[in-house]
């Protein structure tokens, strides 16, 4: 239940060592919704340390159930240097049309110097279609992009139709279909087991290979969803996973997960262990 400073400061730069230069804390898997003030203040501090380079562009997740929960974050991010921001929807119930456009404008309005993206996710209670951003976007102009992990195509090419301005981040499983419609990015989940092999899909989908690309993408897709087969037999919060895939990419991460989520159990995190080194290990690195 405590910040493990040294294991957080190694974690930032192996990601960087492997080339990542988007990153970010306090997403659903980075546990934003359950890390106390006092600990938001000090992982901040150290992340904005470890991330003091020229070519890397951090982003602090905020988590909150009231606009002055997430503005109160936003303020101690701001004042250690951050100007990138994700934020969600307040969650303890469902925001009508005028409460979200009241939240997005009020939020990103405080920070005019500050750009947002908004984590589009169905745990807010209220997911944010193309017509609903198109209006956001229109009245919030600091709102710069949009985090979409839904597997539905027809859903992502709607947004790339609708709001091309903002830059719209993806899942593994949309990314490559999506970029057909217009420039986009990828949100990685599995980045962390699977570096290079992301990297490259990343730059194959970009280059425009079609067929290269789907094929990795399959190829890939299938990867990983035969190493966290295991892991999948019973729901948990999703940083339980992000935690495995993570230790399963080579750097030890605790399992651990803040009270009172349940994370995966070890022998649990061996089996997903066995079944990568056996059948995949060409994928590491």
């Amino acid at each position: 239940e405590e910040f493990d400073e040294n294991v957080f400061r190694q974690e930032v730069q192996h990601f960087l060592r492997c080339g990542f230069r988007h990153i970010y804390i306090f997403g659903t898997a980075g546990e934003g919704y359950a890390v106390d003030t006092q600990n938001f203040l000090k992982i901040v501090e150290a992340f904005y340390e470890e991330t003091r380079q020229p070519d890397v562009h951090p982003q602090v997740g905020i988590i909150g159930l009231s606009t002055q929960n997430v503005l109160e974050r936003i303020e101690v991010a701001h004042r250690a240097g951050f100007r990138m921001f994700q934020i969600s929807l307040p969650c303890w119930g469902a925001l009508n049309d005028r409460e979200v456009l009241r939240f997005f404008r009020e939020v990103c309005g405080a920070y005019p110097d500050s750009k947002f993206l908004h984590y589009n996710l169905q745990r807010s209670k209220r997911l944010l279609g193309a017509e609903d951003y198109r209006i956001i976007a229109d009245l919030v102009p600091n709102l710069v992009a949009t985090k979409n992990t839904s597997p539905n195509v027809s859903f992502a090419a709607e947004l790339m139709r609708n709001v091309p301005e903002l830059q719209h981040y993806f899942g593994e499983t949309v990314f490559p279909v999506a970029y057909l419609h217009g420039e986009c990015s990828l949100l990685s989940s599995f980045a962390p087991m699977f570096p290079s092999s992301t990297q490259k899909l990343f730059n194959l989908v970009r280059a425009k290979r079609v067929e290269d690309s789907l094929f990795l993408q399959r190829d890939y897709l299938s990867a990983v969803w035969a190493v966290i087969a295991p892991m999948m037999q019973q729901e948990r919060m999703d940083g339980a996973y992000d935690k495995v895939i993570v230790r399963l990419g080579g750097f030890p991460m605790p399992l651990r997960l803040l009270s009172p989520y349940e994370s995966i159990p070890a022998e649990i995190y061996l089996e997903c262990k066995q079944i990568l080194e056996e059948k995949f290990c060409s994928w590491m690195g």
